[in-house]
């Protein structure tokens, strides 16, 4: 590839259209102007880093947080061209930060493959920004240019000499356009690490200058995987039992498309299975997906019927049969990717199916031949979950009986709101009776309905599908909801058409217990009713700590910190209140505090990372105490905990 080096310059730069609306319209862009628009603007930067990376002219991307909570992203590819622009008359730098759809990626000859969807890119970046540096060491030099919300401020100039190459990109998110302008770690942290398991070889690091240590060390975190999905499968799975003691991995390209694919079972009862298309999780599945699960449910079925494995099973073995237990992450690299699905992240590129289900058919066919007691353990794995399969149908259809869609009613215990417009209605989940009671006290009959759970309810993550829908806490929320179970797509999947409610919201006491509880139904909605936390319609309430009393003067507090601050305030004859449970405050507090819309605090439940949700749920609420004592201790300042 190095002789192609000298080739990328201004000529290889392509204009679409300009840089308008970015500005008026920015969620048309990056998705929205919350905290994931905000962490959006740093993966594209990043983005066509990893171009330079996937074209094999970078090894090495730096992101830093700082200070001020703006942006450095810095890589040694081969910088961005800066020589003038045939068409544009201005350099190839300009260009690329100022006009829409401009980029080496809509060159053939400069990258087969791009991660960006649309290159809006760096642009795009610019333009919600009220200031941009960008840096290139190229031919010797150091070029500079800075702009301001997508303008340029100075013309390009040579600032230096450098022996090396590569783009530095400095940026500071427009604090009045965007709702959230505090970068998350965690955030960057959990992107960075699955681009380095998607490729391979390729160092990213990540650093926080706005948290040091006592010597004054930023926090900094390495990501590097020498063995790509091999190693993100095993971290996905680090808090489950193995099956097979193996990941089944391969790496290979079939009709001019790079396949990675990485596999394994575990002793769980639930399907995961992560695709990537150009590094950009497709959440919406889409061909490739198609292709795996046709190779894998074909390849072990051909397996099982030669061997004689399935006679003993006694019941029909379906295709999401072969899937249980299974966690999976499919990678291919599409030169012209077509995107399809609400969110544009549905892969509909025909020629994808055949390459990916030829590859996982050749790889696995010769995994289960050289391994015959791992390829036994996944039939058995099989037909277990086809015996279960039957019972949780016999399980559903009971649910489903029950249902106030088929005349069964509503639980007892519910007590429903007024409003039949869904987009207007909200249900409480809370704990007990006397919680239950305090909060119908409280609610607003209109639009709020409140239904109480008795104790915590199932770990749905220890447990068979059937004993879940035998489960009457369980089979309660699914009443309330009016959710039944079986979509056109996937029998086992929530359907939500007839959702009665578009804020569901989880309201447990500010203690440990109510914190299980929280866990064990977040749980409950993730393994279960995913596309109610898709959809944005989980939520939970955050009733305060204490209240705090001094004269005619009074305040609710959530947090110690908030506590001192009154008594620093009013002094310290302040009489303070902690609240062990919602059923010790009275149902105007509880409004006042909680449920009211105009004061109350609701912190809505996202997925922005499936992989990682998936990883720390298990971890949560698996069988391994140590991680989970880990955990505790490593985010214990950020929780309260009772003595």
């Amino acid at each position: 590839m190095e002789e192609n080096k000298e080739e990328y310059s201004a000529s290889n730069i392509q204009v679409l259209e300009g840089l308008e609306a970015v500005r008026k319209r920015p969620a048309m862009y990056i998705g929205d102007i919350s905290a994931k628009g905000l962490h959006h603007l740093v993966y594209e930067v990043v983005d066509n880093s990893i171009d330079e990376a996937l074209a094999g002219f970078a090894s090495h991307i730096e992101v830093t947080i700082n200070p001020d909570n703006s942006i450095t992203v810095v890589d040694d590819g081969r910088g961005i061209p800066v020589d003038m622009h045939e068409k544009e008359h201005k350099s190839a730098l300009e260009v690329v930060l100022t006009v829409l759809h401009a980029g080496g990626k809509f060159d053939k000859g400069s990258y087969k493959v791009s991660g960006g969807l649309h290159g809006v890119g760096v642009s795009c970046v610019n333009a919600l920004s009220t200031y941009l540096r960008a840096e290139v060491r190229r031919q010797g030099h150091i070029y500079m240019q800075e702009y301001s919300c997508g303008k340029p401020t100075t013309s390009v100039e040579i600032i230096g000499e450098s022996e090396t190459t590569g783009t530095s990109i400095t940026f500071k998110p427009d604090a009045s356009i965007f709702t959230h302008t505090e970068y998350e770690y965690s955030t960057l942290a959990n992107r960075l690490r699955d681009l380095a398991y998607l490729n391979a070889g390729i160092t990213l690091t990540l650093t926080d200058r706005r948290d040091l240590d006592a010597e004054g060390n930023p926090r900094t975190e390495t990501f590097y995987s020498a063995e790509g999905l091999n190693e993100f499968v095993r971290y996905i799975d680090s808090n489950k039992e193995s099956l097979i003691g193996d990941v089944i991995h391969l790496s290979t390209e079939r009709q001019g498309i790079p396949v990675e694919v990485a596999l394994t079972y575990n002793n769980t009862y639930n399907e995961n299975i992560y695709s990537y298309v150009n590094n950009i999780n497709t959440i919406e599945g889409g061909t490739h997906l198609t292709g795996f699960r046709r190779g894998l449910t074909s390849t072990l079925k051909k397996y099982a019927d030669e061997k004689k494995l399935l006679e003993k099973a006694k019941v029909e073995i379906a295709s999401d049969d072969f899937r249980e237990g299974l966690t999976a992450v499919i990678s291919v690299k599409v030169m012209e990717p077509q995107f399809e699905g609400q969110t544009k992240t549905k892969l509909g590129n025909n020629e994808v199916i055949g390459a990916v289900q030829t590859a996982v058919s050749d790889a696995l066919g010769n995994y289960l031949e050289e391994h015959p007691k791992q390829a036994r353990t996944i039939v058995d794995k099989v037909i277990l979950a086809a015996q279960a399969r039957h019972a949780a149908y016999n399980a559903r259809q009971k649910v489903q009986r029950k249902s106030p869609l088929s005349g069964g009613g509503l639980p007892g215990k519910l007590a429903d709101c007024s409003s039949r417009h869904a987009e207007d209605c909200e249900l409480f989940i809370v704990e007990g009776d006397s919680a239950g009671g305090t909060a119908k006290q409280g609610r607003d009959r209109q639009f709020q309905a409140i239904l109480p759970l008795r104790g915590k309810i199932l770990n749905v993550e220890k447990a068979m599908e059937h004993k879940i829908f035998d489960n009457e806490e369980i089979t309660n929320l699914f009443q309330a909801m009016r959710v039944t179970i079986g979509t056109p797509d996937d029998p086992k999947e929530a359907n939500l058409t007839k959702l009665a409610y578009h804020k569901i919201i989880i309201m447990t006491d500010a203690d440990v217990d109510g914190a299980h509880i929280a866990t064990l139904l977040m749980t409950f909605f993730f393994r279960r009713m995913r596309p109610v936390i898709e959809n944005g319609y989980l939520y939970l309430a955050t009733p305060p700590l204490y209240k705090c009393v001094r004269g005619k003067q009074e305040e609710y507090c959530w947090t110690d910190a908030q506590v001192q601050q009154f008594i620093a305030k009013y002094g310290d004859k302040t009489k303070v209140q902690r609240y062990k449970g919602l059923g010790e405050m009275s149902a105007q507090e509880l409004r006042d505090t909680t449920m009211d819309p105009n004061q109350r605090l609701l912190k809505q439940v996202n997925i922005s990372d499936a992989a990682e949700a998936d990883r720390i749920f298990s971890m949560l609420m698996g069988e391994d105490v140590a991680p989970r004592r880990d955990f505790i201790e490593a985010n214990a300042n950020y929780a309260n905990i009772d003595a």
